[in-house]
């Protein structure tokens, strides 16, 4: 397992954007799993929603993004690199995420050049798929 700590030498997000806990598995430049530990004290659930808080699917597709950015910059030719959002492709929610959980996120890169590419993603509570789809993403021009 890597930690946070060890996900911060990779990737440029601090707190309170680093939306993944642990990278359970890795394969440099093609896949990764992590694992988000959703706490019941993140500010958004004040407001989203008071008394039934939901996290939003859009931090979802965050860390799922987070997630495939980690394997594309363990790849010397990409490391330092900004990898960021060039869209989204096709993504369904299909559940919901509550304090408490932890959501599983799985990316596998299905295209890469040195302009940016794409991952299949998909995020899961307890084996259950509550999101999924494409992420499209560029490298930023330096």
């Amino acid at each position: 397992m890597i930690g946070r700590e060890d996900i911060k030498k990779v990737l440029p997000h601090r707190e309170p954007f680093l939306l993944i806990d642990e990278i359970l598995k890795v394969e440099v430049g093609k896949s990764a799993t992590a694992v988000w530990h959703v706490r019941e004290d993140y500010d958004i659930f004040r407001g989203h929603f008071p008394g039934n808080p939901v996290l939003p699917g859009v931090l979802m597709v965050e860390a799922l993004a987070q997630t495939g950015a980690y394997a594309i910059l363990l790849d010397e030719k990409f490391r330092g690199k900004l990898a960021l959002f060039g869209g989204i492709d096709g993504v369904k929610f299909r559940g919901l995420v509550r304090p408490g959980d932890d959501l599983v996120l799985e990316a596998e890169l299905t295209r890469i050049s040195s302009f940016g590419g794409k991952a299949q993603a998909r995020a899961s509570v307890d084996g259950k798929t509550v999101c999924e789809g494409g992420i499209l993403f560029a490298f930023a021009k330096e």
